[in-house]
């Protein structure tokens, strides 16, 4: 039995929320744009990042989805994120996220966001996370 597509959105999603997104989901040339980044991604680079992002989460963001429409390949999901950041601050976004699935896997993921508390809670946190692993690679 092959999953739809709207439980591979669902399993995304709770796989957004644990930190990490298993191969199994993934296509092996999966794509990944957003907003906040305006360039595209590989699997990896996608894969690496949201497990960046969820070590500086105190439990993990937890993504719940507001609305799913699921036609043809593709995916649409109107969805809010919150979490509390290591710093002690609440984070709070709402996403719309476009999927696009071949074979019971993610080709590509398009994330639309509110770039304000990206910018604000996430990003420097981010540069902390990742100058501190430079660090530590050298």
């Amino acid at each position: 039995m092959t999953r739809d597509s709207h439980q591979i959105a669902h399993e995304f999603f709770a796989a957004l929320s644990r930190g990490d997104v298993p191969d199994s989901l993934l296509a092996p040339d999966m794509t990944f744009w957003s907003t906040s980044s305006g360039k595209s991604s590989d699997k990896a680079r996608f894969q690496f990042g949201i497990r960046l992002l969820a070590s500086i989460c105190e439990g993990g963001l937890i993504y719940r989805i507001d609305s799913l429409t699921a036609e043809d390949d593709r995916v649409a999901a109107e969805v809010q994120a919150q979490g509390r950041l290591i710093n002690g601050d609440e984070y709070h976004n709402r996403y719309a996220f476009v999927l696009r699935v071949r074979d019971g896997r993610i080709t590509s993921v398009c994330e639309y966001n509110d770039p304000i508390p990206i910018r604000e809670k996430l990003v420097p946190l981010l540069q902390d996370a990742m100058a501190k692993m430079q660090g530590s690679q050298r």
